[in-house]
């Protein structure tokens, strides 16, 4: 009893801070977005609009009723993955944040949060190969051996895989879609090509785990759970498909205008 008290609290514990990271996330974006606007042109709505929900998509998979479902429910465990590793990595995407508070902070810091975005751990983080491997590979590890079942049982290995499932989903995201400046380019075919086989990667392993149920998870919850990975997934994935090749056309355009005019 002592021992689930400790764990209750400490999850209690936990969830006050990531709802004050929450908050504080919320908060800086409006007032950068604010001072960006009075500086320069104003901030678009839909930047708001994708970092609010990626914000609330985000805090619903670590903080109230569905993350403490999760616990117990396979099915409300794999709608806070879709949430925390899928969509608001995909929102928080789109709204830019790198290049709002370039454009906020004074001149030395920006030179300074430049240079790291130029530095060779960065090069390594945006490698859409290792972005890949980091994203479906580290899902693969925690489904298919007994990491699931720890995370559960532990505090602290339950918040760690939370935050790379959340960081891995990001920067998978930023190292296929180009919103925010991307010092270090890979080419498209490149980036298409790796796309393709995480997907592929992502929707295997949801086969797998209808098939091959997670320790403590039983059948019937690893059959919903699966179905929920696979098609939750596509529907986000076709999404970020999309605005890929919307964003490979635009750069192909000019190369289109001068071959037609020549």
């Amino acid at each position: 009893m002592n021992h689930e008290l400790f764990h209750h609290e400490s999850r209690s514990f936990v969830e006050f801070g990531l709802a004050w990271i929450t908050v504080l996330g919320l908060v800086l974006y409006a007032f950068a977005a604010f001072v960006s606007g009075r500086r320069f042109k104003p901030w678009p709505l839909y930047r708001y609009v994708c970092w609010f929900f990626g914000i609330g998509s985000a805090a619903a998979a670590v903080i109230g009723p569905l993350a403490r479902r999760a616990h117990t429910v396979f099915t409300a465990h794999m709608t806070g993955h879709l949430l925390l590793g899928m969509l608001a990595p995909l929102l928080l995407a789109l709204a830019a944040p790198m290049t709002l508070f370039l454009r906020v902070l004074p001149v030395p810091l920006s030179r300074k949060l430049s240079h790291v975005l130029r530095s060779w751990p960065l090069v390594i983080l945006t490698d859409p190969v290792i972005t890949s491997l980091l994203n479906i590979g580290g899902l693969w590890i925690l489904y298919t051996t007994d990491l699931y079942g720890m995370m559960h049982q532990n505090v602290m290995i339950h918040l760690l895989v939370h935050v790379h499932v959340f960081l891995a989903g990001y920067f998978f995201t930023v190292s296929m879609l180009y919103v925010d400046p991307v010092p270090h380019r890979t080419s498209f075919l490149y980036r298409a090509t790796v796309l393709v086989f995480a997907l592929a990667g992502h929707g295997i392993l949801s086969k797998y785990i209808y098939a091959h149920p997670p320790a403590g998870v039983s059948g019937i919850q690893a059959e919903q759970g699966g179905k929920l990975m696979y098609y939750g997934g596509d529907g986000i994935d076709i999404i970020l498909i999309f605005i890929f090749c919307l964003q490979w056309f635009k750069a192909a355009r000019p190369r289109m205008r001068v071959a037609a005019n020549s």
